[in-house]
Order: C-alpha cells, then sequence, then structure tokens
C-alpha cells in the first residue's frame, strides 16, 4: 500500500489541528440528534400519523415502526436537463425499498436553479445564494423526523453543496447520494468554442449560435463539458459518497437503474438499528474534505468548488482554505484533460477509464486518503473498479489497467502537468483564485494597464466598440457575494478569448466567479476583499497597472504606495432589484467572504 504524500500529510495534519473545535462540537451535536434528536420513535400518535396517511402500501409498515424508512431529498424540475430524469425515481424506490423489506417516501425538495440558463442574466445574481436555499430546504423536509437514512437527488452546480450542507446538519443519518448521469455526447466542444467565438465577433448570427448551442444541449442528462456539475460527481466518488462508479453512467439505461437500485438497497443496510452504521457526519471527515480537494485538482475541475468545499467542510465542523488548496495544487498532478480543458467530454472521460481509474491511480500514489469510512466499504479501494451488468446483475470489475486515451486521462508518473493547476495569488489586491490547468504557461504572467468595469455587458460594449483591442487586464468589480451575489461572468470568455487569439497580453480580475467552464484566459477570480466590503479592488482606476503572476503566486497595482494609500474607494452602485433579487437582500448584507464560502447561513449560524 503507497505511503500518503507527506505534503497532504501534513496539509491534512493541519486542517484536524485547526478543526478540532468546530469538529468536536460537530460530533457532539450528531451524537445526541441521534440519541435524543426528533425521530420516530418520539414522535407523538398525532405527529406520527399525519406522517403516514398517504403512504399508501407503505402505511403499516411506516405505521408498525420495524422498517427502515428512507427520506428522499429530491431536486427534480423537468427545465433542468440533468435533473429532468429524476421525475421517476421516487416511485422506483419506493419499489427497491419494498425489495429489502425497507420504506421511501419523499421527505422534500429543494430548487435546482440551472446556470445554463441563468448565465448573463439578473437572475445569475441569485445563484450562489440558492445553495443556502437548497441547504434550508432539505433541513426542513428532514425535520419531521421521519426517516432513518437519506437519499438525495441532485447533480448540478449549487444543488449538490447545499444538499450535503443541509444533510450534515442531521449527520447522524446515513446519507447516499444518487446521481442520473450526463447527456450523450453532441456537438464536438471545440466547433461549439468556435461558433462562441465567431458570434461574439459578428461573424455568425443568433440562429447560427442557438443551432450550435441546441446540438451540444440536446437531452436528457447533465451538460457533458467539466464544469461544476460534474465536478460534483466527481467529488462525491473520491469522498465515498456514492454508490462506486455511479458518476458518470448515461440516463436511461439499464446499468443507470441498477446503481440506484444498489444505492436504496445499501442505505437499508447501513441504518442505525443494523451492524454496519455509517452516519453522513462521520462519512465527511477532514479527510474525505482532503480528498475532494486532491480530486478536484487531479481532473482540473471547477473553480467553483473553492467556494463550495469550505462551505460543505464548514457543516461538518471543518475549517479549509486557499493555503490548503494552494499546497495541495502543488503536489497533486494534472491528469485528466477534459473541455474545457480538452477536446474530450464527460463520456469520453469515462470511456478511457473514469473515475475507477483515477480513483485507484490516485490511491497507489499516495495522493488520496484510502482510510475514510464510505457509504459502500471500509475504505476507499473499491472506488477504483467499475460498475458493469453481468447477466443482467449489477457488478464492478477492476478499472483499466492502462487508460484509453492518453490525450484525456494519464496516470500521476506522466501527466499532463505536476501540479494540479489552482494556484493562490496574492498581493496588495488581496487574495484570489487562478485556475492554471486551461491555461497555457505562457500566459500565467499578465502586466498590464486595466480597464474597470462594474458590469459584464459594459465590458462586453467596449469588447464590441473595439476599446479592448490592445494589452489589457479587465476588471470586473462589485460583484461579490455582498455586492450582487456573486454570478458567474461566463459571458466574458469568448469575447476575452477573441482579444488573446489577437495577439493581445490578456486577463481579467474580479471579485466575482467564473464559471466551472472558464476556459483558456488568465483570471484572478473571487477577490477577496470584495469591492463592497472594502477590498482594494475598489480603489482601482482605468491605467492603473497590474501584475499577475500565477509563477510567484502574486496579484499586485503598480502604483506609488503613497498614492495608493491616499486613494479613495468608489462607493458600490445601488441595490439590484427585480427578478427577486430583492428577496435576497439578507444574504448580500450577511455573507462572508469568498474563501469562507460566501454563505450568509453559516455565518449567522457561527459555523
Amino acid at each position: 500500500m503507497s505511503k500518503l504524500n507527506a505534503t497532504m500529510e501534513a496539509v491534512t495534519a493541519r486542517v484536524i489541528e485547526r478543526s478540532k473545535p468546530g469538529r468536536a462540537a460537530y460530533l457532539d451535536l450528531i451524537a445526541r440528534q441521534r440519541d435524543a434528536g426528533v425521530n420516530r420513535p418520539i414522535l407523538s400518535c398525532g405527529n406520527l400519523a399525519h406522517g403516514f396517511a398517504a403512504s399508501g402500501e407503505d402505511k403499516a409498515a411506516i405505521r408498525g415502526g420495524k422498517a427502515m424508512n428512507i427520506g428522499i431529498i429530491s431536486a427534480y424540475n423537468d427545465m433542468l436537463s440533468a435533473h429532468q430524469p429524476y421525475g421517476r425515481y421516487p416511485e422506483q424506490m419506493k419499489i427497491f425499498a419494498r425489495e429489502v423489506g425497507a420504506t421511501a417516501q419523499v421527505a422534500g425538495s429543494t430548487p435546482a436553479m440551472c446556470d445554463g440558463v441563468t448565465q448573463g442574466q439578473d437572475s445569475m445574481e441569485l445563484s450562489l445564494f440558492s445553495r443556502d436555499v437548497i441547504a434550508m430546504s432539505t433541513a426542513v423536509g428532514l425535520s419531521h423526523g421521519m426517516f432513518e437514512s437519506i437519499a438525495m437527488l441532485g447533480i448540478c452546480d449549487k444543488i449538490v453543496p447545499g444538499l450535503l450542507i443541509g444533510a450534515l446538519r442531521f449527520g447522524h443519518l446515513p446519507t447516499i447520494l444518487i446521481p442520473a448521469g450526463p447527456m450523450p455526447s453532441g456537438l464536438a466542444n471545440k466547433e461549439k468554442q468556435r461558433v462562441r467565438q465567431l458570434y461574439a465577433e459578428g461573424k455568425v448570427g443568433r440562429a447560427e449560435l442557438l443551432d450550435a448551442e441546441a446540438a451540444s444541449y440536446h437531452g436528457a442528462g447533465t451538460c457533458t463539458f467539466y464544469g461544476t456539475a460534474n465536478s460534483n460527481q466527481m467529488m462525491m466518488e473520491v469522498m465515498g459518497l456514492h454508490i462506486p462508479g455511479a458518476a458518470f453512467i448515461n440516463p436511461g439505461t439499464k446499468l443507470r437503474t441498477e446503481l440506484t437500485r444498489a444505492a436504496v438497497h445499501r442505505l437499508a443496510e447501513i441504518g442505525w438499528e443494523g451492524d454496519d452504521y455509517r452516519p453522513l457526519g462521520l462519512c465527511v471527515d477532514e479527510k474525505a474534505i482532503i480528498n475532494a480537494c486532491a480530486g478536484l485538482l487531479a481532473t482540473g475541475g471547477s473553480t467553483n468548488h473553492a467556494l463550495h468545499i469550505p462551505a460543505i467542510a464548514r457543516a461538518a465542523g471543518i475549517m479549509i482554505d486557499w493555503e490548503d488548496l494552494d499546497q495541495l495544487s502543488s503536489v497533486v498532478p494534472l491528469i485528466a484533460r477534459v473541455y474545457p480543458n480538452g477536446s474530450g467530454d464527460v463520456n469520453h472521460f469515462h470511456a478511457a477509464g473514469g473515475m475507477g481509474y483515477v480513483i485507484r491511480e490516485l490511491l497507489d500514489a499516495g495522493l488520496l486518503h484510502r482510510d475514510i469510512m464510505t457509504v459502500a466499504a471500509d475504505d476507499l479501494t473499491a472506488y477504483g473498479q467499475e460498475p458493469v451488468l453481468q447477466d443482467e446483475q449489477l457488478s464492478w470489475r477492476e478499472a483499466p489497467a492502462v487508460t484509453a486515451d492518453e490525450s484525456m486521462l494519464r496516470p500521476p508518473s506522466n501527466p499532463f502537468s505536476p501540479d494540479g493547476g489552482m494556484r493562490l495569488v496574492t498581493g496588495n489586491l488581496g487574495r484570489a483564485t487562478f485556475k492554471t490547468s486551461a491555461v497555457d504557461p505562457a500566459r500565467w504572467t499578465i502586466e498590464a494597464p486595466v480597464r474597470v468595469f462594474h458590469d459584464q455587458n459594459d465590458a462586453l460594449a467596449a469588447f464590441k466598440a473595439g476599446e479592448l483591442d490592445r494589452d489589457v487586464i479587465v476588471v470586473i468589480r462589485f460583484q461579490g457575494p455582498a455586492a450582487n451575489g456573486m454570478p458567474e461572468l461566463h459571458k466574458l470568455t469568448p469575447p476575452l478569448g477573441v482579444l488573446q487569439d489577437k495577439g493581445f497580453k490578456v486577463a481579467l480580475v474580479t471579485d466575482g466567479r467564473m464559471s466551472g467552464a472558464s476556459g483558456k484566459v488568465p483570471a484572478a477570480i473571487h477577490l477577496s476583499p470584495e469591492a463592497a466590503r472594502g477590498g482594494a479592488i475598489a480603489k482601482l482606476q482605468d491605467g492603473d497597472v497590474v501584475r499577475l503572476c500565477a509563477n510567484d503566486g502574486a496579484l499586485n497595482v503598480l502604483v506609488d504606495e503613497a498614492e495608493w494609500a491616499g486613494r479613495m474607494a468608489v462607493p458600490m452602485p445601488s441595490d439590484h432589484v427585480g427578478t427577486g433579487r430583492e428577496l435576497f437582500a439578507m444574504m448580500r448584507n450577511g455573507s462572508d467572504e469568498a474563501e469562507k464560502g460566501g454563505s450568509a447561513m453559516l455565518a449567522a449560524a457561527g459555523l
């Protein structure tokens, strides 16, 4: 068995030490909730009767209290392609539960916001805060105390983090996340990217662009690029919260159905009445959180998880920060290139070896914690296998010994890059995240005058007017959680790519987010402190020279110190209203910094 990498061991030890008070309090909480919290045995007759009144053929079993009752938290809607398959899951899962003498009920539903639909729209300002709404919705569903375990139906961006945060506050309950899988591959990603840039340059029209987008996003299932949604699925595997190998099996297949059946059956085995009790709060420990970071780095996953991982960790009493992520990035090699970091999508990644290959190789290289409690087995070894059907029965086999496509997936001994490509950059402008894995190393250092905007649409207008046809660092400020909810700035990717392709030195600096599909343009994102909280980015002026360097981890404005000290920050633009944004004022007002997760809910709870 390979020895754990020394840096990973040191970072883990640091996180454990830092988290001692919070983790101890959390473990005490879930122990008390298990013994004295709200659960079926203590419900009054009136409480219980309400809980099983409409349960049909499961009524007698739920009333009798002898069968485990699985609470289903579903983020189903049929507007979101990734979640459309979940519509029929609850009825199927009730049948699967009866097969092993258990029952299942839909405990509650949560929102499932699609960033693909809201990207670049005013409604995108609700996106990050939807994570907290999902966590609270999860808590509301589970608060009825009718359940001995949890099945969570969710896949995309803020949804999996929100589900986990909510469920972790009920961490005495065993929990399995059940994905629905990615849609089959559509239009090649390189072609989609080409059409987007042509549209940004005005060389094709809206009809051609819509044709390309519709050919890419064409059916039920998760979008196939390696953004936040598919990074979520990767993380659930390396944390041991899926049935092994469940992440990237397409919807509507028998293998997909059998993995869902296996999850329901497993939930009936790991409840608190049996001898294999596996509560979520013990599965999600410091080592599992470090595994999530390592998997993110090794596969070139979404920068959004620089916010979500700290938020998930806090819900379990664990404190992790960007310095931990930066240290891990220095030793975890990049072994996968999935679009937008490469040409193939997650279906090609899965065919090349997928998560089974990645986990086995990282375990063998000492780059994942093997000794974590998973929902499936005593450690993570089982996740180095892949699920298959043999004689119509679900089984697992060893992942391929050799990757089927070295342009997409490689062993740690021959990586695409020796580091994980997510750097912390710091300086007199603050602290920010720089994802280098998709950026040509020749562009890791950019020094240029800035052009400052308060809205990405103003930057697009300047691009169309030719005002950015030069070496430039585009600054978009007042985009943090406290300012406007920290929307993704994905609309900037095509025009900045056009400028870069023209030969200009181009970068982005922002206190906002980029999509999990951010690409080839160097970007310092999540800049903290944000402008709305007095961050230095609020003092920048057009023409100031900024130096962004991933090589030495620097982000500085090159202005005389005396002048900089005397410069006043510009005031924040007026509050945003419309599209429901005014209802989220309390979240903007109470949110903490991006490095902690950008959450008003966790801040107010003292977590």
